[in-house]
């Protein structure tokens, strides 16, 4: 028999108890796949509107070297690009992984919604404000780590959620195995981590703390973690060493605080500001204050950013919870004020003003127009890309300017590596400045007949020469003096140059014959992790 529905009265000045939160409406379950379809549909029609992504040329070639550990990232990335390479790493592949996850982000966010309470019309918005956004438009248009970041967030902060309603603490055990797998996907986790422990400090949830779950939820998540943190002692802490030498570089942009929070406003999209803002102010002080920890966590995850000097996506995975909460405010509202209770205009028209925002910006994420479209679009709106990275310029922002130029480089290597006699190309390897360009030459380079391409970028470091023997290099952001010294000719034998790709990569390619030393020998002169 089934359980009878609770009815809030909308006018009623009580807080609702989480049991009547968790139960008042039921889950919109067609507005979901609704929902969660279009953003789907949405990368899929658009993954192969460019190019592969610098990151993603990378990733896939981790995917080649299965590892507990990565230099500059946690080990998950590689096992989603492995699933590429098993439909051949097209485009469409790689990009199918990242629309999956903003599909499931929408539909997270709507049970998430339901749970603090949402009607039809709240689930319904909280979705919509994650389709309109555009850091989720944009995050989810490449393969990255943060792709997948906000699903285990919240997938935690729903278990939180159904703790306090509940009661029953032994869901820490499904938050310590979520956190545990955030944690192998990006190491930034663990500030989530801290600033719950922080939020539930902060709130009646402190009690936790004296029960045994949350505490085997942690060890849980440690062990879940521990493969890579063997690694990692075991490599003498490289994503340590690889942070530090990007703080001392003055490689990232750093923000002051008010510009950290203005960017917090710009990259979510300001439409969405006073949404996520009701909702802090729901979880903090509003209706929904028995979930206090979930204004809190933010809170302290917003104050570790700026502190620690943190690029401003990193908060982005925290929003949804915020947009969730949002959402259930604004139906409470509109259904408690007189002048909008009963009134279907004034939810259209919310609707309406976010899906119209969405749909004018959507094109400064998106991949809809040429780049020379896009240029032009940019100007008439008088939008500034923010930059994350100091030394990052190009006529397009850089998640788009690092999309471009990869297959022409290396037609580029190829037509002088198979210039060279025979006798000549046995003995010549492909030496790259950066992880882009080796993963460009792996990825596009047995078209052409090439050697696997060798760096000392970040993890292809420890990848080593390939077993390369041989005298001869085919160098890529290397310059002449520093080949003078290892090696006894240096020529000059191309010039790489694309006018849409980043500044960074229009460089000179060089053929150095000769060398004074084996490779292996100078290796070590090779690394650079930053």
């Amino acid at each position: 028999m089934n359980s009878p529905v609770t009815v809030r009265d909308p006018h009623s000045n009580s807080i609702p108890s989480p049991q009547e939160f968790a139960t008042h409406a039921p889950l919109a379950t067609g507005l979901l796949i609704a929902l969660s379809g279009t953003k789907l549909a949405i990368h899929l029609l658009l993954a192969g509107r460019y190019g592969y992504f610098r990151d993603e040329l990378y990733f896939l070639d981790c995917a080649r070297h299965p590892s507990w550990g990565y230099v500059d990232h946690a080990p998950l990335i590689a096992l989603y690009s492995r699933i590429a390479l098993l439909f051949g790493s097209s485009l469409f592949a790689v990009r199918a992984i990242p629309a999956i996850a903003g599909a499931l982000l929408i539909a997270l966010t709507m049970v998430i919604a339901w749970r603090l309470g949402a009607g039809r019309y709240a689930q319904a918005l909280a979705g919509l404000t994650v389709l309109v956004s555009t850091e989720c438009l944009a995050g989810y248009s490449i393969l990255s780590m943060g792709a997948f970041e906000p699903l285990y967030w919240m997938g935690c902060i729903s278990v939180l959620i159904r703790i306090i309603q509940t009661g029953n603490s032994r869901l820490w055990l499904w938050f310590g195995v979520l956190a545990g797998i955030g944690l192998m996907n990006k190491h930034s986790t663990a500030f989530f981590g801290a600033a719950v422990v922080i939020g539930l400090l902060l709130s009646p949830q402190r009690k936790e703390f004296t029960k045994p779950w949350i505490w085997i939820g942690g060890l849980i998540a440690l062990l879940i973690f521990s493969p890579n943190l063997i690694w990692q002692i075991h490599h003498h802490f490289p994503t340590l060493e690889d942070l530090h030498n990007v703080q001392t570089s003055g490689k990232n942009v750093v923000l002051p605080p008010l510009a950290f929070i203005r960017q917090q406003i710009m990259m979510m999209h300001p439409i969405l500001f006073p949404i996520w803002l009701f909702g802090l102010w729901f979880f903090l002080v509003g209706r929904g204050r028995k979930y206090t920890a979930l204004g809190w966590t933010y809170l302290a995850l917003l104050a570790m950013f700026i502190v620690l000097h943190g690029k401003d996506y990193y908060l982005a995975p925290a929003y949804p919870m915020l947009l969730a909460g949002g959402a259930v405010a604004i139906e409470d509202w509109l259904d408690r004020d007189p002048l909008t209770s009963g009134k279907i205009w004034p939810k259209a028209a919310i609707a309406s003003i976010l899906l119209v925002a969405g749909i004018i910006t959507a094109p400064l994420v998106l991949p809809l127009l040429s780049p020379e479209k896009y240029i032009a679009y940019e100007h008439t709106l008088h939008v500034v890309p923010q930059k994350t990275e100091v030394h990052h310029d190009g006529p397009l922002p850089q998640e788009w300017g690092d999309q471009f130029g990869w297959p022409e480089l290396v037609a580029e290597v190829a037509q002088i590596y198979n210039s060279l006699p025979p006798e000549d190309r046995a003995r010549t390897a492909i030496l790259t400045g950066n992880y882009g360009e080796a993963g460009a030459i792996n990825l596009f380079g047995p078209t052409y007949g090439l050697p696997r391409a060798i760096s000392g970028h970040q993890t292809y470091y420890f990848w080593g020469t390939n077993g390369f023997s041989g005298d001869n290099l085919i160098t890529i952001q290397y310059g002449p003096k520093y080949l003078a010294k290892i090696c006894s000719s240096v020529e000059k034998v191309g010039e790489h140059s694309s006018l849409w790709g980043m500044a960074e990569e229009n460089h000179a390619l060089y053929l150095c014959r000769g060398l004074k030393q084996p490779l292996s020998q100078i290796w070590d002169d090779q690394k650079h992790w930053n």
